[in-house]
């Protein structure tokens, strides 16, 4: 579990094919994995990773196809900059939202300008997690804890300050970059929770048989 405040960005330093999946090795800049041990958990712009090999300042984790499929990771190549992130722990400041670091769709970055010191981006998310995208709600961003300012249909827009511009990865993302999404835990179980038995007719299904749509 991840609280998205970024510690680091860091930087693809291999992307080695295996039987299908890739290995990646991460040079971490900044952030310590002094405290870090084979099998943890680290938050690679916003996707969870488990590190299997360790360095002074390199990790190793291996990327499945659906994780390859689904996020930004499957187009990584060597010197791609990422946000990372450790594994919350007990102690950890909650300063961000509750993150799982499992990304649920690819948005891309259609609109960018400044507003104020600020700079404001406007992100088209997949038609399917519009839903949950809600204004003054949180959404992940490439692994970074964001409020929406403002959504349009699958459209919403995010503000981000300077400190965030200057330590991590968006203060080089532009116009038609992909980023990885993840929507809020909680809307994504309250929704399953409302379905109840009705899970596999979706949502639509559930308001018409409460009387709130007509077929």
């Amino acid at each position: 579990m991840f609280t998205g405040i970024i510690q680091a960005v860091g930087t693809i330093e291999a992307v080695t094919p295996r039987g299908g999946d890739v290995r990646l090795r991460v040079a971490t800049g900044k952030l310590p994995l002094d405290e870090v041990g084979l099998g943890d958990s680290i938050a690679v712009s916003g996707v969870c990773l488990t590190a299997v090999e360790l360095a002074e300042r390199t990790f190793a984790a291996d990327v499945s196809r659906e994780t390859l499929s689904k996020t930004t990771l499957g187009k990584a190549w060597v010197g791609s900059p990422v946000n990372l992130e450790l594994a919350m722990t007990p102690t950890t400041r909650f300063g961000g939202h509750i993150v799982s670091g499992h990304v649920d769709g690819i948005g891309e970055v259609i609109a960018k300008w400044d507003d104020g010191r600020s700079v404001r981006f406007r992100i088209r998310a997949p038609r399917q997690l519009a839903r949950y995208i809600a204004s003054k709600g949180s959404i992940c961003v490439d692994g970074i804890s964001l409020t929406v300012n403002q959504v349009d249909g699958a459209d919403f827009e995010v503000n981000i300050v300077p400190h965030t511009l200057q330590e991590t990865t968006l203060g080089t993302t532009t116009v038609g970059d992909r980023v990885n999404l993840e929507v809020d835990l909680i809307a994504r179980y309250l929704e399953r929770l409302l379905l109840g038995d009705g899970a596999g007719g979706g949502l639509q299904d559930l308001l018409q048989r409460s009387g709130f749509t007509h077929p």
